[in-house]
């Protein structure tokens, strides 16, 4: 707790004087471009992996990036959506999935989540990536690694319908002001991968973005 602490002490100190301006002006309100729907994994850090600025996304974090569908039942997830969405006014939403995903071993191996019975029912919203996964390999026909890599990745293609189920978020796709995108991060590499919903698979951030990074490269 110590280096949080003095991590705290550093960036008022050496920090913030830098960027005075900057956290006065979002003091009075924010205007970020994207929710970011990713896991509470330790090891992800959106605004350090997108290199971006406070303010400038809206971060929702939970056990497997998950994204309940929608129901007359208010929880935090609908709720940070919803606010998301028609209240700031975002215009992109991510979801990112990660390599070596502890949600995503407890979705694929249930049974060993009977000490921690919230954490398995949370775990039931990915029930349809591992039954996916199932039906289209046979998990016998896999490594444990690539049966966690699918599962992962079609939990990131499951989330994003779930989304599609909230009105908020369907409106906006519906007029063309909210654009989904499904990612998965690997820690090691730092290499992140896209869904493409044309070819149905991941694929390269540099060839799903290729418009985009050659724009930003100008």
């Amino acid at each position: 707790m110590e280096h949080v602490i003095s991590g705290v002490a550093k960036f008022q100190k050496e920090v913030y004087p830098g960027k005075k301006a900057a956290f006065k002006k979002l003091a009075n309100g924010q205007n970020p471009e994207v929710l970011f729907i990713t896991c509470a994994d330790s090891r992800i850090d959106p605004n350090l992996v997108t290199q971006t600025e406070p303010g400038d996304l809206f971060i929702c974090r939970n056990a497997g990036n998950v994204v309940p569908p929608h129901s007359n039942q208010t929880g935090g997830m609908t709720a940070s959506i919803e606010f998301a969405v028609a209240a700031l006014g975002v215009s992109h939403i991510v979801v990112c999935g990660h390599s070596d995903c502890g949600a995503m071993k407890g979705a694929i191996n249930t049974e060993a989540l009977t000490s921690l019975p919230h954490v398995k029912e949370w775990l039931g919203h990915c029930r349809v990536a591992t039954e996916v996964v199932k039906e289209r390999c046979g998990c016998s026909e896999l490594s444990a690694e690539e049966h966690l890599l699918m599962v992962t990745e079609e939990n990131v293609v499951q989330q994003l319908q779930h989304l599609r189920t909230h009105p908020a978020v369907a409106a906006k796709i519906a007029t063309g002001q909210v654009k989904l995108h499904g990612w998965f991060y690997n820690i090691e590499t730092a290499a992140v991968t896209c869904y493409d919903e044309a070819l149905g698979k991941f694929a390269p951030m540099s060839q799903t973005y290729a418009k985009e990074l050659k724009a930003h490269n100008q």
